[in-house]
């Protein structure tokens, strides 16, 4: 299983691998070098002219990628699919692969970019056909709705607009295209809600008897949980599904986020939270999900679970004791006289480098950081950083390290990364090799509200499991 223990939670919002470009994805260049700025693109937030019949949209709605006409596609570009008589794009299905790409960081071989090519081209058509019955519906989506989530994917990866606009032109990526996505998984969770909403009636009495069921639980142990689901509609679908879900399980062994890799690929509704299912007591989940989830331990990735209605990825992103527990706090804590086995990155900058090129470099060290998950690895994912220096420093003696790394050692427990600093070779970031003890706590019960909320959403996700398999049955696709 991955481990992903250092992977941040992630609520609405994407997790970017590349948040400066200057360090990640460019032709190497000597060190300390000054970077060129990316060649100019279009304005990021405009919109592509709506297809002829489209419906107008108030001044604060959000353009939606497409409408119940065909979308009319340029001499230069051709069809990748068309559903209902809507066309999906080349250039959409490139659009698509590079946002991928570019918030995940992998690094697939061609072998496994025609594989990532049809996963996408398949969440297009699904998209397409959530698309269609939220404007059948006539749902709008505004742009402070979609604005919002956007702040979000920016606040989670500590970036400003103008750096995500920036990083998303470095990798080809019209901002149009981030937009799109988010605006038609708001569409399609208001057309969800619209359709079936009223018929979800979660009464003071269902509250009251899932109270009563957590504390029927609080002795057995809670799991923080996080899925990837994929439908399987019919028996002939099934290997591919699977095979399927087994590609995307290898990306996020590659490195891929998870929250990321569930935002672009689940099929349930708790994508559009990175896949965060909340938490779940023992037993509470299917049985052939349960029964992996008591092998998992806190940051762990299973491989593809033939489940209810498709398959499944869980990620344990947390577990709880029993209430009551006691469970001992992991102090930070370093002896200065003891040893400590370390691996150590360098962003080397050269002689005198400028505020800016620094100021950049401390940037990237920064995402690097979040997505270091032990020093497994850690040599290739060098290999994928321009410029960048690897170093095994071994079984260090604390008391022998410079005063800088042993400051930033003092805040770290097991298994952790420092905090980056600037030393005179560079930006180092230091690895702690030794193994991480899972953090685990003591349950302690919900409250009303979170119960309420939590009936609320396990009823809608079965409801929109049914309503979108209802829609690829009636659906005429043709994939090209």
């Amino acid at each position: 299983m991955v481990n992903l223990t250092r992977m941040a939670a992630i609520s609405g919002a994407f997790v970017l691998a590349l948040a400066a470009p200057p360090i990640f994805a460019e032709p190497a260049v000597p060190p300390g070098t000054p970077h060129a700025a990316p060649p100019s693109a279009p304005a990021a937030d405009t919109a592509a002219p709506a297809p002829d019949g489209a419906r107008t949209l108030a001044s604060n709605d959000e353009p939606l990628p497409t409408d119940s006409t065909a979308t009319a596609i340029s001499e230069n570009d051709g069809v990748a699919a068309i559903v209902n008589d809507t066309v999906i794009s080349l250039y959409d299905l490139r659009q698509r692969m590079a946002l991928f790409l570019a918030t995940t960081g992998a690094h697939p071989t061609k072998e496994n970019m025609d594989r990532i090519r049809d996963q996408v081209l398949k969440q297009l058509e699904t998209e397409r056909l959530e698309l269609l019955e939220a404007q059948k519906n006539n749902i709008t989506v505004s742009s402070s709705e979609v604005d919002k989530a956007i702040a979000n994917i920016t606040s989670d990866n500590d970036m400003t607009l103008d750096q995500l606009k920036g990083m998303l032109e470095q990798t080809g990526v019209n901002m149009a295209t981030l937009r799109g996505q988010i605006a038609t998984q708001i569409a399609w969770s208001k057309t969800v809600q619209q359709t079936y909403g009223d018929d979800i009636n979660v009464t003071s009495q269902d509250v009251d008897a899932e109270l009563k069921r957590e504390a029927a639980t609080a002795d057995k142990t809670h799991y923080q949980v996080a899925e990837i689901f994929q439908a399987v509609d019919n028996p002939e679908q099934d290997a591919k599904v699977q095979k399927d879900m087994q590609e995307l399980h290898d990306q996020i062994a590659q490195g891929a986020p998870f929250q990321a890799v569930a935002r672009q690929f689940s099929q349930n509704p708790t994508a559009a939270q990175g896949g965060d299912l909340g938490w779940m007591a023992d037993g509470q989940l299917p049985r052939e999900l349960n029964d992996v989830l008591r092998t998992m331990e806190p940051g762990n990735v299973s491989p593809p679970i033939r489940g209810p209605g498709g398959y499944y990825i869980l990620f344990l992103r947390g577990k709880q004791a029993p209430e009551g527990t006691k469970v001992p706090e992991v102090a930070a804590s370093v002896d200065p006289e003891g040893t400590l086995p370390l691996s150590r990155i360098l962003l080397p900058l050269g002689p005198k480098p400028d505020k800016d090129l620094v100021g950049r470099a401390m940037q990237a060290a920064d995402v690097i950081r979040q997505h270091i998950a032990g020093c497994d690895g850690l040599e290739e994912l060098t290999k994928r950083i321009n410029g960048s220096i690897y170093m095994d420093l071994g079984n260090m003696k604390v008391s022998e390290l410079s005063p800088q790394i042993q400051a930033a050692l003092a805040k770290t427990r097991p298994g952790d990364v420092a905090e980056p600093f600037q030393s005179p070779a560079g930006i180092e970031i230091i690895v702690r090799c030794d193994k991480a003890a899972p953090q685990i706590t003591a349950f302690h019960m919900p409250s009303r509200d979170d119960i309420e909320e939590q009936l609320f959403e396990e009823q809608m996700s079965v409801l929109a499991r049914r309503y979108l398999r209802d829609l690829r049955r009636e659906a005429d696709v043709e994939t090209r």
